[in-house]
């Protein structure tokens, strides 16, 4: 990535985030909406420790770019990706517990459950995965009835058993059975692409785009979506904890498998390389509206933390 294509993603994903954190801190205060009855201090306070502790919010910047290839991104856009956001915050709230990960830290501040308690961890993280579904479904999302209902089964297919939590619940299992090449692909496909597709393909409803260009931007979600995993993998072999902010080098010491330990850094190197090519091949036919998101797939592969 040259100093001008990064600079230009740099910016579209510092702007996007600006968006989403807005959104999010107006929607996460402790004012009770119509329907409910009183929003605890304490169990606000955790969620936001969740939501507001610096990440670089590339679901939603996802959803956004890919809804700005169709129309231009307004309130119900960055409200469908605060959405995925709670999704996405949720489950590093879940991960980071003891029974799952085990993380005391995560972008070197501490885990909900050590900064508060694993209850109240617990309830944020569900809090989060409900809210998720009320900002699509409110009024206040505009948008027609066939996309909203859209909107709702992509996140809950890709965030629930058959997705995300499933994805968890097989990488749980990996801890005590090893599973082969195919089981691996298809447990980060779960655990962490689903969410990601689900991310580009929600934007590509929210924009508008017609059923081959949402199938499109749901590709290529699923291209980035391994990239992302297989680079998480390789940044856990060779980066500092210092420089990720939490924990390194886990999974191989709890003898995870992954596609990393597998076929090695090398092969894992030339694999992200396919894959960022192949996201800019289904980004083709969009021209130069496509470049963020083409940068975003190298960035991707390309991160260093």
């Amino acid at each position: 990535m040259d100093a001008t294509d990064f600079n230009m993603f740099d910016a579209a994903l510092a702007a996007r985030a600006r968006t989403v954190e807005t959104t999010l801190r107006r929607l996460l205060d402790d004012r009770p909406l119509d329907g409910e009855v009183e929003r605890p201090a304490h169990l606000m306070d955790a969620i936001r420790h969740g939501v507001f502790n610096g990440g670089k919010r590339l679901r939603p910047f996802l959803v956004m770019e890919a809804a700005a290839l169709f129309a231009p991104v307004d309130e119900a856009v960055a409200r469908v990706a605060a959405a995925v956001e709670c999704i996405h915050c949720y489950s590093l709230i879940h991960d980071d517990l003891p029974a799952m990960d085990d993380d005391d830290t995560r972008r070197g501040k501490p885990t909900v459950h050590k900064a508060f308690d694993e209850a109240t961890a617990i309830l944020a993280g569900d809090a989060l995965l409900t809210f998720a579904f009320d900002l699509l479904a409110s009024p206040n999302t505009v948008l027609s009835p066939v996309p909203r209902t859209e909107l709702v089964l992509v996140l809950a297919r890709a965030s629930g058993l058959g997705g995300m939590v499933g994805g968890q619940a097989l990488d749980l299992k990996a801890e005590r059975a090893v599973p082969d090449e195919a089981g691996i692909v298809r447990l980060q496909a779960m655990k962490t692409g689903a969410l990601i597709r689900a991310a580009c393909e929600m934007g590509a409803i929210a924009g508008g785009a017609k059923p081959d260009e949402r199938a499109r931007l749901a590709e290529f979600g699923s291209a980035i979506g391994l990239a992302f995993q297989l680079a998480d993998d390789l940044l856990d072999l060779t980066a500092t904890p210092e420089k990720m902010g939490k924990a390194t080098a886990k999974d191989d010491a709890a003898g995870k498998a992954t596609l990393v330990r597998l076929h090695g850094a090398d092969w894992t190197r030339r694999q992200l390389a396919h894959l960022t090519a192949e996201a800019a091949n289904l980004l083709a036919p969009f021209g130069e509206k496509g470049a963020v998101l083409r940068e975003a797939a190298r960035f991707v592969s390309e991160r260093d933390r």
